[in-house]
């Protein structure tokens, strides 16, 4: 190197870059004299611009005991770096910086209503200014958290481990499922009438994907539903859900949000809704492995029965297929809880390998609970021979992480809140609150500790807002006559608060 370590090294930032070779730059830590600077540990890692970054571990300083965990933490997220990452966006225009970062700044407070209007109130602007963003900048929404999402899931795959700590063959989950924004009227533009358990519902479909890295959901790009009407008005081809989910897996590139990986480590989790045979054929010529809960009226044959019966005949429906072969016996498989008074579940499961109607090969599974008998039976299909019953039940058992997500994005982040005129509106403001998600959910920690809960995400992302201004305060008596400036300003707050009397939610941000 041709610039070697002087006597100390001030920082700004949580990293050491290395440009060409050259230069050295230690930052945001305290500052480092040279004699200590075999104390620091380093991790190696490649950022996304393809500069090589080391990541400082732990620093024990000699005079102060230990460095802080707060100032070494690369993962920790405030509103400064929330700020730096929409202003470093390169898919967000630079006019855009602001609104951008107010909307996102508002779907993560904790409110009744996360509204067009209550943003506009909280950040004492006007409504049209985040009507106008919504509905003419959807492409920057979709992008922003595509962006996000990929660099959230390669920071979750630096340390992958198999599933359900560790006891599952799988690495990577993919749970499908989707959910409705609920409308008040069909006038809406792309609002449908849709079935729903016993009644209907008015509003919008989405297809939501998720990708499960170390027991953590990462959602990627959710699939909007276009109704014929809305395909007739802007010339687009009507295509049903699991049309669009199979060309959804057909062009998902894993290798972009996870890097090199074993295809088969790959599972695919999904309800009855999505049994079809187009999707499994596209997950099987991406080698993935599926679990899917099968519809009763799909057909089945054993090894046997396939070679010695003409394949147009003799196939039978897998709840009939289990009635009839009483040989089939019963295991009982008990499973651990997530919680509740009880340790664990039981279940008990008949399970066979056979020919699926136009598909192939496959398990197939008969599961139910042990202590009910009379309840839902579940049948369960899978690609994956290797793998045992008692894993295949305990990985669907997973994807009920994704209607969690869906509880977590309604309640909390106003998923159904905003009820715009124009379904683009709806699409950026639905990959918004995605951002959001994924900010609160992995990037808001305090003393090293994530929140165990949503609430407490935004709990502490409204504290970490409203002590902004103090840290600003703090900084300024480090500079010379800083409790002179820091004077003038508390005056000038004082009288400011005397003829305003409101909080400003915008100053405090920009500042």
């Amino acid at each position: 190197m041709k610039k070697i370590f002087r006597e100390s090294l001030k920082t700004k930032h949580s990293y050491i870059e290395i440009n060409s070779g050259s230069e050295v730059f230690l930052t945001h830590c305290e500052v480092v004299p040279m004699q200590n600077l075999f104390l620091l540990k380093f991790q190696i890692v490649q950022n996304f611009a393809g500069h090589f970054i080391i990541i400082p571990v732990s620093y024990n300083s000699p005079h102060a005991g230990s460095m802080g965990k707060k100032r070494c933490m690369g993962g920790e997220m405030n509103f400064g770096r929330l700020r730096d990452w929409i202003s470093g966006n390169h898919f967000i225009k630079k006019r855009l910086h602001l609104v951008a970062l107010l909307y996102v700044v508002c779907l993560m407070m904790p409110a009744r209503k996360h509204t067009i209007e209550a943003a506009a109130r909280l950040c004492g602007s006007t409504r049209s200014r985040f009507s106008k963003f919504l509905q003419n900048h959807s492409d920057t929404a979709i992008w922003s958290m595509k962006d996000l999402s990929k660099k959230q899931a390669k920071q979750f795959s630096k340390v992958m481990q198999s599933l359900c700590s560790n006891q599952l063959p799988w690495n990577i989950a993919i749970i499908v499922d989707s959910t409705f924004q609920e409308r008040s009227t069909l006038h809406t533009d792309n609002s449908k009438r849709f079935n729903h358990g016993k009644g209907y519902v008015i509003g919008h479909q989405w297809t939501n994907i998720v990708l499960m890295i170390n027991d953590r959901l990462i959602p990627l790009l959710p699939i909007p539903f276009y109704s014929k009407k809305y395909c007739r008005q802007n010339k687009l081809t009507y295509k049903t859900e699991n049309l669009r989910v199979t060309e959804y897996f057909s062009g998902l590139d894993i290798h972009e949000y996870v890097g090199p990986h074993d295809p088969g480590k790959v599972v695919v989790l999904a309800d009855s809704a999505y049994d079809d045979k187009k999707i499994e054929h596209a997950v099987s010529r991406k080698k993935w492995k599926f679990v899917i809960s099968s519809k009763s009226t799909r057909t089945f044959k054993t090894e046997k029965q396939f070679l010695n019966t003409p394949k147009s005949k003799s196939w039978l429906s897998v709840s009939e297929f289990f009635r009839i072969n009483r040989w089939i016996k019963w295991l009982t498989v008990r499973i651990e809880r997530n919680g509740g008074t009880k340790k664990r579940m039981e279940f008990r499961i008949r399970h066979v390998t056979g020919i699926l109607r136009n598909y192939g090969k496959v398990r197939l599974i008969c599961s139910e609970f042990k202590k009910r008998p009379k309840g839902r039976r579940k049948y369960l299909i899978s690609n994956d021979l290797k793998a045992e019953p008692r894993q295949i039940v305990i990985g669907y058992r997973l994807r009920w992480m994704i209607e969690i997500f869906h509880k977590e994005v309604k309640m909390f982040l106003g998923f159904e809140d905003v009820s715009p005129s124009w379904f683009k509106s709806s699409v950026s403001h639905v990959h918004w609150v995605y951002c959001a998600y994924i900010l609160l959910k992995y990037r808001m920690v305090e003393n090293g500790i994530p929140p165990k809960s949503m609430a407490e995400c935004q709990i502490m992302a409204k504290r970490s807002l409203e002590e902004k201004n103090l840290l600003r305060q703090k900084q300024l008596l480090t500079r010379f006559d800083g409790v002179k400036k820091l004077k003038g300003l508390i005056q000038e707050a004082i009288e400011e608060d005397r003829e305003v009397g409101i909080f400003d939610y915008q100053a405090l941000v920009i500042a």
